[in-house]
């Protein structure tokens, strides 16, 4: 099994993930570049169905979502939090975004973990979620 991993950024960045990643290690990934740009574009879509449901935003534009890794062996971990530890659906969030990603194709596998380092604030959420709110 090897360590090697790759980083899908949730946030848009000019270079890749598979570009960034080979350029911090040296060692290129086993997924191809222009796959693993549609797994990330698809991932993305997929977290952007999950909503909070006390808040009528996705949680991808809340910000909530952290983390997501995507092996060399096609396992994706997404570490996530939720607006406040003792949100209601604690319990259920993560199986809802795991369900979400699931179905990516090219993805053989889903963890999420639920972090609470760093704390949500609302700072963290996106443009878009902000005029969603009239927060802006």
């Amino acid at each position: 099994m090897s360590d090697r991993r790759d980083f899908i950024d949730v946030q848009p960045r000019e270079e890749t993930a598979a570009e960034r990643q080979q350029a911090e290690i040296g060692v290129p990934s086993s997924i191809p570049a222009e796959e693993l740009g549609r797994i990330t574009g698809d991932v993305i879509r997929a977290l952007k169905t999950v909503f909070d449901p006390e808040i009528p935003v996705d949680i991808y534009e809340l910000g909530l979502v952290y983390k997501v890794d995507l092996s060399d062996e096609r396992v994706l971990t997404i570490d996530m939090t939720l607006t406040a530890p003792g949100c209601p659906v604690a319990g259920e969030m993560p199986g809802w975004v795991e369900a979400a990603v699931r179905g990516v194709e090219g993805v053989e596998d889903v963890r999420v973990n639920m972090v609470f380092e760093p704390p949500w604030t609302p700072a963290k959420m996106s443009d878009e979620a902000r005029l969603e709110l009239g927060w802006m």
